[in-house]
């Protein structure tokens, strides 16, 4: 990889990690559903110009239903609901070994030996994180939380059947037909009257967060992301989505004053850890599954 490439690898990282301040900032006027609906709006912009890619609406429609729906509207409940960033963007790193599991239960793709070290590290790491809970944040907030990672990694099972395709035009077009049913639920759940107030009463910070996760989170950096996986191969670019939590721990810890007891810290340290071993070492026995680990 060049310098130029391991710099924008780092760039992304950098922005995937800044998106969950992003998040909790646009979190304070706004409910979970709306900014996840305002969120993919933004990012359905390029429909406009792009053609839809040759796949079914139904394989769409679950893509969206998986990687953005599920994975955003239950990471922006538990910000909402006092998950702190930086512990956010660990919890959803849960998706790689996840990802590794569910392929091996459909696909009988048995994990190598150190991709099963690495699950039983990031399962442990779990396991110290559930033990801390019941203070800023209740157990139901959390397990909430965790449909993030769960429907991030059946949607990259699912994304296994757009092989070939653009992942710029995809991603557009699964924005597209998020919104609608996010704006339904939201009403819904919240209202028709408060979710109008919500969008019509957006402040300035608002709308610049709305827009940084969007336009700058989604249809940047994702491109961004594409670009790189297309020009190397996946060992060398996915190692640089460690850098999120990393990123978004540092800037929830300025920003935020988030803190974390030593128990919590070495439970988030060691989910990473085995989400690391299990990316950069793990080697499984037939065909690799394909990890993404941004997640914001």
């Amino acid at each position: 990889m060049t310098a130029r490439d391991a710099i924008l690898a780092a760039a992304v990282a950098v922005i995937w990690g800044l998106a969950f301040i992003a998040s909790k900032i646009a979190l304070r006027e706004v409910s979970p559903l709306v900014l996840t609906a305002l969120r993919f709006a933004l990012a359905a912009l390029p429909c406009l110009v792009v053609r839809r890619p040759p796949l079914s609406w139904p394989l769409i429609m679950a893509l969206s239903a998986t990687l953005f729906i599920g994975q955003f509207a239950a990471q922006f409940y538990g910000l909402a609901h006092g998950v702190p960033p930086g512990l956010t963007a660990v919890i959803v790193q849960v998706q790689a070994p996840l990802t590794v599991a569910f392929a091996a239960i459909l696909f009988r793709e048995l994990p190598g030996r150190m991709q099963l070290v690495g699950m039983a590290v990031s399962v442990a790491g779990l396991a110290m994180i559930c033990a801390t809970l019941g203070g800023e944040f209740s157990v139901e907030t959390f397990a909430v939380t965790l449909i993030s990672p769960v429907s991030f990694a059946v949607g990259n099972l699912l994304l296994r059947r757009a092989a070939g395709v653009n992942m710029f035009d995809l991603m557009a077009w699964m924005s597209l037909v998020a919104p609608l049913p996010l704006l339904a639920a939201a009403m819904a759940v919240d209202g028709v009257a408060p979710t109008l107030r919500d969008l019509a009463g957006l402040s300035r910070d608002g709308w610049i967060a709305a827009l940084m996760l969007g336009v700058v989170a989604t249809t940047m950096a994702y491109w961004a992301w594409g670009h790189l996986l297309r020009r190397h191969a996946a060992a060398d670019v996915v190692p640089f989505g460690l850098l999120v939590p990393v990123v978004a721990g540092i800037c929830g810890a300025a920003l935020f004053g988030e803190r974390f007891a030593p128990l919590r810290l070495a439970g988030m340290v060691a989910l990473v850890a085995g989400v690391a071993l299990a990316v950069l070492l793990g080697r499984p026995r037939t065909a690799r599954v394909a990890i993404d680990v941004e997640g914001a």
